[in-house]
């Protein structure tokens, strides 16, 4: 039952290296992002309306002197843009460290991962002993904390332990949540994964 407990858990605190949120879900309404077959798992469909329009998955007019391919994130604005060629950007909406916790400066994509498993650090370990049983490391899946994609950022060649992941909370799109992470649910991981390089330069303010 303890086990059974903390998975439960996990599903509505999407933990990511420090990275926590406690949250509730809605109720259904249309499908706005359809549902996916990947890697072997159903990601579910998230319904019409329960993501704000300015959070949905868009390609926007973006005036940057970035290159393209480069991925530029606005934790004020809660927006992740890639770079596209002719002044344009595909934009996402994602969920940022909460006050005390965000970051600003550049990284990159050391390198990346589809159904990543997900081990808590050491500094986590510390704070809730009760995921000791995870120390190993949690198996891909719906219920992991890093969704269904994860890019792992990291400076001066070593790993940063933030990452660019996806989340199965969708509601928690456009707020402050997390330890510094960021956050995408996971049909837009699954997007931005297929569209970045390992390497990419990542720019967070």
């Amino acid at each position: 039952m303890k086990s059974l407990a903390l998975i439960f858990g996990m599903v509505t605190v999407a933990i990511l290296t420090g990275c926590t949120t406690t949250t509730t879900g809605p109720s259904k309404i249309l499908p706005n992002y359809p549902a996916v077959e990947d890697g072997g798992f159903k990601v579910p469909a998230i319904a019409q309306g329960q993501i704000a329009k300015e959070y949905s998955r868009q390609i926007v007019d973006y005036s940057t002197k970035e290159k393209p391919g480069t991925i530029v994130v606005d934790t004020n604005a809660h927006f992740l843009y890639f770079v596209m060629d002719d002044g344009k950007a595909m934009r996402y909406g994602i969920g940022v460290g909460r006050d005390g916790f965000r970051w600003s400066g550049n990284a990159y994509v050391g390198r990346k991962a589809e159904w990543p498993s997900w081990t808590p650090p050491q500094r986590m370990l510390k704070r809730q002993p009760e995921l000791r049983e995870f120390a190993g490391g949690m198996k891909p899946g719906l219920k992991n904390p890093l969704g269904a994609r994860a890019l792992y950022l990291y400076k001066n060649g070593k790993d940063s332990l933030y990452r660019l992941h996806g989340t199965p909370e969708w509601w928690t799109i456009g707020t402050n949540v997390s330890s510094g992470c960021v956050r995408l649910i996971n049909q837009d991981i699954i997007d931005l994964y297929s569209r970045a390089k390992t390497g990419a330069r990542v720019v967070v303010f």
